[in-house]
């Protein structure tokens, strides 16, 4: 009984190891979607401003 469970909690740990990983990597894009917006927004403004402007 005590190897099953052993056997158990380590299939556990493994499954679980990866879908952490998964889980990861899903916040490292949502985190790059939510940049996306203020880079757009920093080259539009940068485009639109002149270079007179600048001290």
């Amino acid at each position: 009984m005590k190897k099953l469970f052993a056997v158990f909690v380590l299939a556990c740990f493994l499954v679980l190891q990866g879908c952490g990983t998964m889980v990861g990597a899903v916040i490292d894009t949502t985190i790059e979607a939510a940049k996306v917006p203020f880079k757009v927004g920093s080259a539009v403004v940068d485009a639109v401003t002149s270079d007179d402007d600048k001290p």
